[in-house]
């Protein structure tokens, strides 16, 4: 009966390292072939499109145009660096500050969760990982946004992000919601269309560019006016980030 558990418990053992291994090797084959090519398709566009198919839409279909930065509105990498991350070119991936203040409002708010997350961060989880909150998600998170960084330039994160960012029910990637929405490319994007995409980044299945409720208009507004203190075009250009 030991005999048995034992050789149970090799096999299993066997099993998991044989499989972390596997995805280490298919992550970080990832990472280094997303530093040069465009990503086709992101892990939660994927979960998006088959929990789509298995739920009987078939009508949903998750879809981005990919665009290099220079086919991008600076005014768009802006917004999002104004909404989401103002520390981006400057972290390793991770914003320390953030984090604290977001566990200290944690601890007294426990129905409210704020997140920390950088776009770093974001970026690792939209293109390998699945959707959703839980230890295991965060750990892996936190192990891919150190390779990112590491083989990316902020520059390639930022375009990445912004071509796999979801901005509304099968709309992914900036082109795709510039088009979507007005109808045009996104390198012609206004300094107000970029905010209101950005506006609704925490929640782009609640959040509506196309029908703003009250809080999309006021969280747009919060956003130009970060964007006017960053220092408008001129940030993105003094970080090489367009």
């Amino acid at each position: 009966m030991r005999k048995g558990r034992s050789s149970l418990f090799v096999l299993l053992r066997r099993v998991v390292i044989r499989t972390m291994l596997a995805l280490v090797l298919f992550w970080g084959g990832g990472i280094a072939l997303f530093s040069v090519v465009p990503v086709p398709f992101s892990a939660v566009m994927a979960e998006r499109q088959i929990g789509a198919w298995l739920t009987g839409d078939f009508g949903y279909l998750a879809h981005s145009d990919w665009v290099d930065m220079d086919d991008i509105s600076p005014f768009m990498g802006l917004a999002v660096i104004a909404a989401e991350d103002q520390t981006f070119p400057r972290h390793w991936g991770f914003d320390v500050a953030a984090i604290e203040k977001a566990l200290s409002h944690n601890q007294r708010h426990e129905t409210r969760i704020r997140g920390a997350s950088t776009l770093s961060q974001q970026t690792a989880k939209n293109v390998f990982l699945w959707d959703g909150r839980s230890w295991l998600r965060k750990g892996l998170e936190a192990g891919l946004t150190v390779g990112i960084e590491t083989v990316w330039s902020k520059k390639r994160i930022l375009t990445v992000y912004l071509n796999v960012a979801e901005f509304g029910s099968g709309v992914f990637g900036v082109e795709a919601a510039a088009q979507h929405y007005f109808h045009k490319p996104a390198s012609k994007l206004t300094m107000s269309e970029a905010a209101l995409l950005a506006a609704v980044l925490p929640n782009p299945i609640r959040f509506k560019a196309d029908a703003p409720s009250g809080y999309v208009r006021s969280r747009q507004a919060w956003i130009l006016r970060q964007m006017r203190q960053l220092g408008g075009e001129s940030f993105m250009v003094q970080n090489r980030l367009h």
